[in-house]
């Protein structure tokens, strides 16, 4: 008698823990247990559990009480060493085989096959036999949803019962033969087969009247009850017997071993290292021959390669399994994937077992290509999984290795070496191009080669399509598929030759996606190349989180982990052709206001982390509110420093506001532009400022929208200012000044009419840019805007500095640090420090003059300004230079210098040199003065040259 595993339901419920039989109290904890048990290792639905419990009538509050019997179980089976585990749908038991009479069971029996008809396999279905205590759970109350299971495993008995009794008559064991044949006749008094194995058995064992008393009493039933004669089998078995003929045993055939692989790729190219990292995992000589099997899953995106990587690397190791090599294709991406008994029956029938001894169930087939597996250690290579649930049921028991390729992550499986390929690198995508159209045509026209593998995205199949056609046209230059590859909008319809279809091949991964995953995969194709964060998911569906959506598409491999940011934020993309392919669908109204969304959340972050920068800059934003924000809390997450989140978003915020003005949301466009400006100012950034504001300009002129229009010109005329274009400032300004006063915002047109009197000032017309200025605090004095006045007072007080009258630029000034103070403007308070530095010099009162500088620059460096700051450190290493303190004020010029070329500030950059050469030269060291201060004019002359090409 077998020792009793540890769980029991081949009989009565029994749960043991060494010598002691565990209680699980209760109907429902019981009926729970079994349900998970008959299923083990498996994931059961809690639906189907409940309906268990509570048939047809569950209470409400079934699923919570689910819960409380679950978690009851697993502090009675703690010691069984069993694990219940949750699921999001569901539970399973996780049991070894050798702890559960029915998976002991399954396994003896698939054992025994795998041996054949020998002394040995007997012993192993008498195991098996042996572990039966009497009904399955007989114990415990019927359900509808046990039947197909008990029904399998009571005939699976009964086969296991007539195949041991099969062995014993093929091994003379007659008698203990004739035995087990009355006891099965008994539980099925008509079966024929079973009684003419009887007469046969008895005609065997010497008993020739007992076989001929047998078939009249077999007919005889058959007559009188139901009306028939014996069929053809039987009847010729009575005949053997009268004529005391022996029947001859069945010739055994020989089943060769399975060599399953397709063909090795001639023309495969590059994955070098993943190579070296798959062969090394399925090489012979990293398993052991009783160890668990070597898995290894190549994962990937479609069209990446993965089938040819494991094909190739396939035939690198096969020598290192001379039993054979086994292929199924699993169907993962098919609308509906392959069923694991299929595939069990698959390879079992190339394994030699034919289609009458092909087990009945799941578990049945799995056991028997285990065991027929232990004894030949086969490589296994597993094509296009759906998921880890279809691969589990196919993984052998010990000593094979298995390959499997799926374009889902699949890291469930323990000891998993998981390969996930990328797109190749640019070199290997040339040389397989070579490879393919021929090394001297693609050299004659490499750059066409290059604009076509970036077209392809640098994608495997792409590339083996666009060299097919290229293959099959000799005649074409490659320009001719530059081309038409060029158009993103058709580039899917030329990527088509034969029976290579790329976009084919991506509709088998798309199609399964439903409802939020495929709304999120549409819109994120409208995002353009750049990396996004998670949060733009929960944009596009309208709701604060969507990491499941995100995790979805991530392990579906259509949407590529990127990378993470110096915020910590996980980044994603989309492969260039997948975009493409998303984009295929998406343009509908649905697509639009989830593309809204995105830019409602780009634009309140972009606000949120420019209110927390040190500048103080006029804003104009759109009136009314945005489409979508992200809640208070993520935004003050992303921009706790604002600085770092510019830094890693300015890429993906450029590329929105073309987004945006692209698909005609032109508020979006110049909304987000205007956000952008204090850190473009900040970061001296004024070519993507001048970008940005250009492309949000057009589009809302197009729009109609005036004072999107207004607020980009008055922006531009910004730019214009900084790069010493004066007269296109004004004419700017001007029009945004007329358009501002037309729509009757009198603050819109201060803020123009204070850069037209920069404008004026700065070309030296210093009596009409105070004029400008004092109409702009005007206007600011009557709409109550305190941070514009006080930018009016310091500009009218920067004016009559420049005007030398000392007396008026002191009231001014000091107005302009009064107000700053009130308002907590810290940044406005250094601006007007560093002015009342040059008023001070100018009183010759140089000691007053360097503690406001200083005072600016300690302001600046406090807020972490350094463009400001860099000014500020500008002024006070002049002064300090021209106090006698040399040393010092060099210093702070150098140091400046760093700053200003490091922002690109190129004018700051100009100033520096001049003001240095001249500090040589007053030393006495011509040589070194002469440089600075032709490096000086030079700069000076590159800034006018470059403002003069815009």
């Amino acid at each position: 008698m077998v020792d009793q595993p540890n769980f029991g339901v081949l009989g009565p419920l029994q749960v043991r823990a060494g010598d002691r039989i565990l209680r699980i109290a209760g109907n429902k904890p019981r009926l729970l247990l079994t349900s998970l048990l008959l299923d083990a290792n498996q994931m059961v639905g809690s639906d189907v559990l409940i309906e268990v419990l509570w048939p047809r009538n569950p209470p409400s509050s079934a699923t919570a009480n689910l819960r409380t019997y679950v978690s009851s179980l697993r502090g009675v089976l703690g010691a069984a060493g069993a694990r219940i585990a949750a699921h999001p749908s569901g539970y399973a038991i996780e049991v070894e085989p050798d702890r559960l009479d029915v998976l002991l069971f399954e396994d003896l029996v698939a054992r025994a096959r795998a041996g054949g008809r020998t002394g040995a396999a007997a012993g192993l279905l008498r195991r098996a036999l042996a572990l039966w205590r009497g009904e399955p759970v007989g114990d415990l109350p019927a359900s509808p949803l046990w039947d197909a299971r008990l029904r399998s495993l009571t005939q699976a008995r009964l086969t296991a019962a007539e195949e041991l009794v099969a062995i014993k008559l093929a091994t003379g064991e007659h008698a203990s033969a004739i035995d087990d044949l009355r006891e099965l006749i008994g539980g099925a008094p008509y079966r024929e087969d079973l009684w003419q194995q009887l007469i046969l058995a008895l005609h065997r064992g010497g008993r020739r009247a007992e076989a001929l008393h047998a078939y009249t009493a077999i007919r005889r039933q058959l007559v009188d009850e139901l009306g028939i004669e014996p069929g053809q089998d039987l009847r010729e078995a009575h005949a053997r017997v009268l004529s005391e003929e022996e029947p001859a045993p069945a010739p055994a055939l020989s089943v060769p071993p399975p060599f399953q692989l397709p063909a090795d790729i001639p023309d495969f190219t590059g994955r070098t290292e993943a190579v070296a990292a798959l062969t090394r995992a399925l090489s012979a000589q990293e398993r052991r021959r009783d160890g668990p099997p070597s898995i290894a899953v190549v994962v990937g995106p479609p069209g990446v390669g993965k089938s040819a990587l494991a094909v190739h690397c396939a035939h690198a190791v096969r020598a290192g399994y001379p039993a054979g090599q086994l292929h199924l294709c699993l169907g993962g991406t098919d609308a509906d994937s392959a069923d694991p008994a299929d595939l069990l029956a698959e390879a079992l029938r190339a394994l030699g077992i034919g289609d009458a001894a092909l087990p009945h169930t799941l578990h049945e087939r799995a056991a028997l290509y285990r065991s027929l597996l232990a004894e030949r250690p086969m490589l296994v290579f597993l094509d296009d999984a759906a998921d880890a649930a279809q691969v589990r049921a196919l993984l052998p028991g010990n000593g094979c290795a298995v390959l499997v390729t799926s374009r889902r992550r699949i890291t469930e499986l323990p000891g998993t070496l998981l390969l996930e390929l990328d797109v190749l690198p640019p070199a290997e995508s040339e040389q397989l191009l070579a490879r393919i159209v021929g090394a001297q045509r693609l050299a004659s026209e490499r750059p066409a080669a290059l604009a076509i593998l970036e077209a392809c995205g640098h994608l495997p199949l792409a590339i083996r399509v666009a060299g097919a056609r290229l293959a099959g046209r000799p005649g074409w230059p490659l320009s001719v598929l530059e081309q038409r590859l060029a158009d993103a909008t058709t580039r899917l319809d030329e990527l088509r030759a034969g029976d290579l279809e790329v976009r084919g091949s991506f509709e088998r991964s798309t199609r399964k996606l439903t409802g939020e995953a495929a709304t999120t995969f549409r819109a994120l194709g409208l995002l353009g190349p750049v990396s996004v964060p998670g949060w733009v998911a929960g944009a596009v569906l309208g709701r604060d989180r969507a990491e499941a959506v995100v995790d979805s598409l991530v392990d579906a491999n259509l949407l590529r982990l990127a990378g993470t940011d110096a915020l910590g934020q996980p980044r994603y993309r989309l492969l260039d052709l997948l975009r493409c392919e998303a984009r295929q669908g998406s343009g509908g109204e649905p697509e639009r206001q989830a593309l809204a969304r995105v830019l409602g959340g780009w634009t309140s972050a972009a606000e949120h982390a420019t209110a927390r920068l040190p500048t103080s800059l006029f804003s104009l934003t759109p009136e009314g509110p945005a489409p979508w924000s992200l809640p208070r809390e993520t935004l003050g997450r992303l921009t706790a420093d604002p600085l770092s989140w510019f830094d890693a978003e300015r890429e993906s915020l450029v590329a929105a506001v073309r987004l945006a003005a692209d698909t005609g949301l032109a508020a979006s466009a110049w909304g987000l532009a205007a956000a952008l400006v204090p850190y473009f100012d900040l970061h001296c950034r004024v070519e993507e400022w001048q970008l940005t504001h250009r492309i949000a300009l057009d589009s809302a002129r197009a729009a109609g929208d005036r004072r999107g229009e207004a607020a980009m010109l008055r922006g531009l005329g910004q730019v214009c200012l900084y790069q010493d274009r004066y007269a296109e400032a004004e004419d700017m300004l001007r029009r945004a000044r007329a358009i501002f006063h037309e729509l009757g915002d009198t603050r819109g047109e201060a803020i123009s009419i204070c850069g037209l009197g920069a404008a004026s000032q700065f070309s030296g017309r210093h009596l009409r840019a105070l004029g400008f200025f004092r109409h702009a605090l005007a206007m600011f004095l009557a709409v109550s805007d305190r941070s514009g006045e006080a930018y009016a007072r310091q500009a009218i007080g920067r004016v009559y500095l420049s005007l030398q009258d000392l007396r008026q630029a002191a009231r001014w000034l000091g107005e302009a640090l009064r107000l700053a103070r009130e308002l907590g403007d810290a940044h406005r308070e250094g601006c007007v420090s560093m002015h009342l530095g040059r008023l001070h010099n100018l009183k010759a009162d140089t000691e007053e003059a360097i503690r406001c500088q200083g005072r600016a620059l300690d302001i600046f460096e406090t807020l972490g300004d350094r463009h400001c700051g860099a000014y500020a450190m500008q002024s006070l290493g002049g002064l300090q230079a021209a106090s006698g303190d040399k040393s010092d004020g060099s210093d702070r010029l150098q140091a400046s210098l760093v700053i200003f070329q490091q922002l690109g500030d190129r004018s700051g950059e100009a100033t520096t040199f001049q003001t240095l050469g001249e500090l040589y030269r007053s030393a006495g060291r011509t040589a070194l003065a002469s440089h600075y201060l032709h490096r000086a004019v030079e700069l000076r002359r590159e800034v006018r040259e470059g403002a003069g090409q815009r």
